[in-house]
This record gives structure tokens, C-alpha cells and sequence, in this order.
């Protein structure tokens, strides 16, 4: 087993995005692979602080172990709920 891990984090904002290659210690967790990318000093509410994270679109826990290649996600939090987004837009479809 490898003593490194090579990793991304990913963070995207409407008009803007990062990804930040990172190279962390085997055993890292996402917490610190959120920690490590540079990200909560540069957004300092980052959702990711409030445990919104995944690898590789799969939501995950903070303390969650990586593996080499993985992706950390940090999403953004929801500013309306899918199912009404839904219906407003069948309703929206059936108008025309």
C-alpha cells in the first residue's frame, strides 16, 4: 500500500468552479482532504463544513476514509426541493 494518496476536491458555484488536485498521507478522511484544498479559507461558509460531501456523486460522511484517485465533492445546498421544481414545471409545460 501506497504512503500517499493522490485526490481531488471539487466545489462548483454558479459561475464558478474548483478542482484541486491534492496528494494527502494514506488514511486521510474527506474532512481533511476539505481542509487540506485551501477551500474553507477562501469560502468561509463552504458546505462542506456542514457535512454536504460525497466521492464521486455518492454523499458520504466528513470522517469518511479515502482511497487514491477519489473525488471529494462538496455540495451546495438545495434552494428549492426537486419535487416542487418538478411540479412547477409540469405546470409550466402544461400552460403552452
Amino acid at each position: 500500500m501506497s504512503a500517499t494518496i493522490r485526490i481531488e476536491v471539487a466545489y462548483a458555484l454558479p459561475d464558478r468552479q474548483w478542482l484541486i488536485p491534492l496528494i494527502l498521507p494514506a488514511g486521510a478522511s474527506v474532512l481533511d482532504a476539505v481542509l487540506h484544498s485551501g477551500l474553507p479559507e477562501l469560502i468561509p461558509d463552504l458546505p462542506a463544513l456542514a457535512g454536504h460531501v460525497g466521492i464521486h456523486g455518492q454523499p458520504c460522511p466528513p470522517t469518511q476514509t479515502l482511497a487514491d484517485g477519489d473525488r471529494v465533492e462538496i455540495y451546495r445546498a438545495l434552494t428549492i426541493d426537486p419535487k416542487d421544481a418538478r411540479r412547477a414545471r409540469a405546470v409550466k409545460a402544461g400552460r403552452k
